[in-house]
């Protein structure tokens, strides 16, 4: 019996079990994952994007709307020109189709460096109750794009904003059977009050998180 079966045994008999688990309880704790019931959570009657709005610029991020995807290249480059921003950034594979060159942006395609100041990425999906962002390592999703820069640009579908949590891994569960190496939650720019209780931003990550909502992903 190796270290982690005899912690596990023991732990068993003190709540008077066998050392092994038998069929009916593995069957049990299948059943009871498959059916991923809810604990009781606050009511949500509440409209998901105007809620999640709200949470969001609560958390010092800023938000823009825009009606269809291909007016993100114009948006962004309004809230880098406002900001006094760099006109260059590093972003997803999934929106290199963009006309960025028009709006006077030079984007890479590629995994964030030390260097960068601008990221753009888009979210496996925002959480209406809490303004946060979800996003999913890949290879076509690196982390880095909104951990390392300064700066973090968010595109995020309105049909994307789910009511809570629960949704959020239940969605996963459901388009990407497996999860992934690494899940993010980004609940506004980055912050800690470790020293003397006084809150800074930007301390682990991005400084800034700009979420432009998109009515129209398509």
């Amino acid at each position: 019996m190796s270290a982690r079966d005899n912690i596990l045994a023991r732990i068993r008999a003190r709540q008077a079990k066998s050392a092994l688990p038998g069929a009916g309880e593995r069957e049990a704790v299948r059943a009871h994952i498959s059916a991923h019931p809810q604990n009781p959570r606050p009511a949500t009657d509440w409209n998901p994007v105007a809620r999640f709005r709200d949470e969001a610029l609560k958390l010092a991020s800023t938000v823009d709307e825009i009606e269809s995807l291909d007016a993100a290249p114009a948006a962004i480059s309004r809230y880098l020109e406002a900001q006094r921003l760099p006109r260059d950034a590093v972003c997803w594979e999934a929106f290199a189709a963009l006309n960025w060159r028009a709006a006077g942006i030079e984007v890479a395609i590629r995994a964030a460096r030390e260097t960068d100041l601008v990221g753009i990425t888009g979210a496996f999906c925002a959480i209406a109750e809490t303004g946060t962002l979800m996003t999913l390592s890949g290879r076509q999703t690196p982390c880095a794009v909104s951990l390392l820069p300064e700066t973090h640009i968010a595109i995020v579908d309105k049909s994307r904003i789910v009511r809570g949590m629960e949704e959020a891994w239940e969605l996963m569960r459901v388009e990407r059977r497996e999860p992934p190496r690494a899940v993010n939650f980004i609940s506004g720019p980055s912050r800690t009050a470790d020293i003397e209780q006084t809150v800074t931003l930007g301390a682990h990550g991005p400084y800034r998180v700009h979420i432009v909502l998109v009515a129209n992903g398509g």
